[in-house]
């Protein structure tokens, strides 16, 4: 394991210390450099995986990861329970390619302090970690709006919403065209688990195909 990143910064005591995941070396890049230029934020570490963050997690000090959903291994979802598992105090700003619409809610409901989609302007993205750092939250105006929707439509919840993270992570891939050996080798599973989940995610949504699966992913806008 790499040691801590080196900068050129005084750590001062109330710097805020960023944790970057991302498998992506172009965008963790980028974003230390967008981040370099902030005097009261310092970037201490970086990981390229769920494992590889919850390792380095257990002997960092920082006071906010910034986690991509989209990785190879753990599912980004699944992958926030167990840190919020290790550590109930972790906070974490999603930083995702998926539209606020698509993921957010979720991603909420699993711990995470705040969601931004990639193609949002960087300096919201300061003060989205400002925010979290300071009040431990951090709700966009389209995630306000999307989770004002949410609870005044509670007693009318979509059908998707009943689905766990991991069927909504397959029903999602079903949706793509992705087909059940793919999925389970993709995701480490066997054949038959996804053949459960399929069978369970049909009966949840009120579908009898992956023909009518995908009509109701885009339809709702759960695929791109």
């Amino acid at each position: 394991m790499k040691p801590p990143l080196e900068t050129k910064k005084i750590m001062k005591d109330n710097s805020i210390k960023v944790f970057i995941v991302d498998d992506h070396e172009i965008i963790r890049r980028g974003l230390k450099m967008i981040l370099k230029e902030e005097a009261d934020i310092i970037v201490v570490d970086e990981a390229q995986n769920g494992l590889e963050a919850i390792a380095k997690m257990k002997i960092l000090q920082f006071d906010i990861m910034l986690l991509d959903l989209n990785m190879p291994g753990i599912n980004g979802l699944e992958l926030i329970h167990k840190l919020k598992s290790l550590n109930p105090k972790i906070r974490i700003l999603v930083l995702s390619i998926h539209p606020e619409d698509q993921f957010a809610l979720r991603a909420l409901k699993a711990g995470a302090c705040g969601y931004l989609s990639k193609d949002v302007d960087m300096d919201e993205l300061v003060v989205a970690i400002r925010k979290i750092h300071t009040r431990g939250k951090y709700l966009s105006t389209v995630l306000a709006e999307h989770l004002a929707f949410d609870i005044a439509q509670e007693s009318d919840v979509n059908l998707h919403e009943k689905l766990s993270n991991r069927e909504h992570e397959i029903m999602r891939m079903l949706a793509t065209g992705k087909k059940v050996k793919e999925i389970a080798a993709e995701l480490s599973l066997s054949i038959s688990s996804v053949f459960t989940f399929r069978t369970r995610i049909f009966e949840k949504l009120n579908v009898k195909s992956n023909v009518e699966l995908t009509h109701y992913a885009m339809k709702n806008k759960l695929v791109d």
